[in-house]
């Protein structure tokens, strides 16, 4: 069964113009990330990995723009974003419920720079609040560095023991509290907050953090925090 599907529009290998385009797809995200949000996290974590060091680079700042909903000059990663499809081929990808388990079917043999372009587009497109949970999920994405996708959705959910995954999706907090390193429910707002803070020096580059993750693991906090803190939370 098809839970979520997302189709991506771009130029031909041998195109001189290198252009990207996309439709709304299929990608139910309430509540948030949902499954739309994890299959175009998936699309990320898979082909983010095929993008050169300056490409991925370039990638984190397009995420923080989109996520603030500033607007953005074009192009973008070496392709024009376009509403027009005429001449473009297409790429499809879809996350499927198979005997009971997630399981990503992803387009094989496409350029990966228009895929995370076009998952990344279209997550700017969702409202402000839906917007910012999904992109913590995606920019969490271009971490992956495995060839094989079949662990990647218990990856993306912080699912470990890999039978929940229904459950983990759906369930924003619980999501959070993994972020956090929560085995269950914080016991107050104090307890989340001192946490938040010893999570994100330890992220900053100027305490050891990865430079290069530092953004997406901050805005990854960032976005834990909300949830945790959110009024009925």
């Amino acid at each position: 069964m098809i839970v979520a599907e997302f189709e991506v529009w771009h130029s031909r290998p041998v195109a001189p113009t290198r252009r990207v385009a996309i439709t709304g797809g299929k990608l139910p995200i309430d509540p948030a990330p949902g499954y739309g949000g994890l299959l175009l996290a998936g699309i990320v974590a898979a082909y983010s990995k095929d993008l050169d060091e300056e490409t991925h680079d370039d990638l984190v700042g397009l995420m923080a723009k989109v996520v603030s909903g500033a607007k953005i000059p074009q192009p973008q990663l070496r392709h024009r974003f376009q509403v027009d499809r005429v001449g473009l081929s297409s790429s499809k990808h879809r996350l499927l419920v198979r005997d009971g388990e997630l399981v990503l079917s992803l387009e094989p043999d496409c350029p990966p720079a228009p895929q995370v372009l076009a998952a990344v587009y279209r997550t700017g497109q969702f409202e402000p609040s839906q917007r910012r949970s999904i992109m913590t999920l995606v920019s969490s994405a271009t971490r992956w560095r495995h060839g094989n996708v079949a662990g990647l959705i218990p990856w993306l959910t912080g699912d470990r023991v890999g039978d929940q995954l229904g459950e983990i999706i759906v369930d924003p907090k619980r999501w959070a509290c993994d972020v956090f390193g929560f085995e269950s429910d914080p016991a107050n707002h104090r307890e989340v907050q001192r946490r938040f803070r010893a999570l994100l020096r330890d992220a900053h580059p100027d305490h050891g953090g990865e430079s290069e993750h530092a953004a997406a693991q901050i805005m990854r906090l960032n976005e834990a925090r909300r949830i945790l803190l959110a009024k009925g939370a």
